[in-house]
């Protein structure tokens, strides 16, 4: 393999990671706070309001419903107005948020769901209130579970940015697919394939060694 092809795959790997840890930060800004929102609002929780709560459910469900490879183009006039252009790894990471937001939201509404009601129940009793209780009661019970997550939403994201890049998103999926499969060159293709499975590997790893830290159950 040449120095240039080596050089090559770094600067892919670098946008990959760009993309991911961009996207991976804004969908879990934005994702958190809808997952907590889709929770605390379900019948019996602090904040019920069961039609808000359909309505986020519904709204969230129809996000997770359009394919990445639709979604990307369908928001184009989105991403231009965001970034400026809807070619590119800064324009990438747009579509990648919208599309992980709903995955994160509903992965942090199960992690929540995993708290035991009597924690909730008695902090209720002690005169909480419903700010307190998410705080002091939910997240921090959550916390693995939340981490966790997000673990599984930056692996999906990995994937999604090898879609992105076949598009014109750059990074890995770029570089496989117009040296590896449009110049008939399986052993790029292979190289590319082997990196994203190292990358999704040492995601996982220290998404469990993180978890383990935080669990004290």
């Amino acid at each position: 393999m040449s120095a240039a092809m080596i050089n090559l795959l770094w600067q892919s790997l670098g946008e990959t990671l760009y993309m991911v840890l961009g996207s991976a930060a804004f969908s879990t800004l934005l994702g958190l706070p809808l997952g907590i929102a889709l929770h605390i609002t379900k019948p019996g929780q602090v904040l019920a309001r069961p039609q808000l709560s359909r309505l986020l459910g519904m709204l969230v469900n129809l996000g997770r419903s359009v394919p990445f490879i639709i979604l990307m183009v369908a928001i184009i006039p989105l991403t231009r107005l965001i970034t400026g252009t809807s070619i590119g790894t800064t324009a990438a990471i747009v579509p990648l948020t919208v599309a992980a937001v709903p995955f994160v939201a509903r992965l942090v509404e199960g992690a929540l769901m995993e708290v035991p009601a009597g924690l909730v129940e008695a902090a209720q009793a002690m005169g909480a209130l419903p700010r307190q209780i998410i705080t002091k009661v939910l997240l921090p019970e959550a916390l693995p579970g939340i981490i966790n997550s997000i673990t599984i939403t930056l692996v999906t994201l990995v994937n999604y940015s090898a879609m992105a890049g076949a598009i014109g998103g750059g990074g890995l999926g770029d570089v496989g697919i117009r040296y590896g499969y449009q110049r008939f060159d399986p052993s790029i293709m292979l190289i590319t394939v082997l990196i994203l499975v190292a990358l999704v590997q040492l995601i996982q790893s220290l998404g469990e060694y993180l978890v383990k830290r935080v669990d004290h159950r």
